[in-house]
């Protein structure tokens, strides 16, 4: 299973911007039970950003409720973090996670972090 994120970028304050996980490899005996995402500005520990079980219920940071959104696509096994009036201080490496459930199979996946800059 491989978590593949989109790209980020750079966008002004106020701006918007969606952020992409797709999970391949899963097959049809596999599903994503949790997702989340995860971000790290330079000199500070990461952080969880948001999260859902199923899609519906959802949990957010503080420092983003009422800007951003978690959604999913489960026939796509996809996972979207909706940024809506980005502040400097979202500037940071974003990280998505999934955890993939099975047949005796239990195991967390990280994508890789993408960048994504607020400028001022």
């Amino acid at each position: 299973v491989q978590l593949q994120a989109s790209v980020g970028g750079l966008v002004q304050a106020g701006g918007s911007l969606r952020l992409s996980c797709a999970a391949s490899g899963i097959g049809s005996v596999f599903r994503i039970n949790y997702m989340a995402w995860y971000r790290q500005a330079p000199g500070k520990q990461r952080e969880l950003v948001a999260s859902t079980g199923n899609g519906v219920s959802t949990q957010y940071a503080n420092s983003v409720k009422g800007r951003f959104a978690i959604l999913r696509d489960n026939a796509k096994n996809t996972g979207y973090l909706q940024m809506n009036s980005l502040k400097p201080e979202d500037t940071a490496v974003y990280y998505c996670n999934a955890q993939v459930v099975g047949p005796k199979y239990e195991a967390d996946h990280w994508g890789r972090g993408t960048q994504v800059t607020v400028s001022s």
